[in-house]
């Protein structure tokens, strides 16, 4: 299965690009999309329902244009989930989950921390409530879960770590949260094929010129339960892809 994660920073804005042909030339089994900014009746139904695919959306229910999320699968899922089931943590549009009989795949838009205290802290608390219900469909099978985690793990997954310490999405206490997670058995696909890969990031600063010259943050990930390790045949980031502030970023898994 060929698998695609692309935070588009706003659906509607991007359908309007020629870069948005990427869609139909990446030939993916599964494609999740982040930050779609629209309420599934907001997207043209021919976008809503592209050809070839089984598609899924949510939208931010709490305040219009605000973050929302799809999902697109040549394959039918044998079980269709929105949300968290965490009562705190819905409303927001951050979270698609497909199960296939091989293993529970999650598109997510993990929450930003950046506009303070008290969103760093739902931030924190939705990565455990997700990594809680993960652990608990794990017990049935595998888990594959992608998206904008809005954290860079470690300095190498970013250009400025040093001037960006003090700065969520590389805080200390949001790189601790990633250990746990991999310390729970989730693999970091991109690192598990390019261990000592330099200078390959998933998003650009609209300022100052970026991504011209490639100041950026890996915060986008695929990540799989150790169960899946065995199947990671390839992980890639299309960093030639234009059209966000963030580029695609890929998974193969030979299943």
């Amino acid at each position: 299965m060929k698998l695609y994660s692309w935070n588009v920073n706003g659906f509607r804005a991007i359908r309007q690009k020629p870069d948005w042909d990427w869609f139909s030339g990446c030939d993916a089994d599964v494609i999740g999309l982040q930050e779609t900014k629209a309420m599934p009746e907001q997207i043209d139904p021919a976008d809503r329902n592209p050809a070839g695919y089984h598609s899924y959306w949510l939208g931010a229910t709490v305040k219009k244009g605000y973050s929302g999320v799809a999902a697109f699968s040549r394959r039918e899922p044998l079980s269709v989930a929105y949300d968290l089931p965490v009562e705190q943590y819905q409303g927001e549009g951050r979270v698609i989950m497909l199960e296939y009989d091989a293993f529970y795949y999650f598109n997510i838009y993990f929450p930003n921390g950046q506009s303070g205290d008290e969103r760093l802290q739902y931030k924190l608390g939705f990565y455990d409530a997700f990594l809680e219900h993960a652990q608990t469909l794990r017990r049935k099978k595998p888990i594959v879960v992608c998206g904008d985690f809005n954290t860079a793990h470690r300095p190498v997954d970013l250009a400025r770590p040093r001037e960006n310490e003090g700065t969520s999405g590389f805080l200390p206490v949001e790189r601790a949260w990633m250990d746990k997670f991999i310390d729970h058995g989730y693999v970091d696909t991109f690192r598990l094929v390019h261990p000592d890969a330099q200078a390959m990031y998933s998003w650009w600063s609209y300022r100052f010129k970026a991504r011209d010259r490639n100041v950026g943050w890996r915060i986008d990930y695929f990540f799989v339960s150790d169960e899946l390790r065995h199947a990671v045949k390839d992980a890639t980031i299309e960093m030639e892809v234009f059209g966000s502030d963030h580029c695609p970023v890929g998974l193969e898994l030979a299943l």
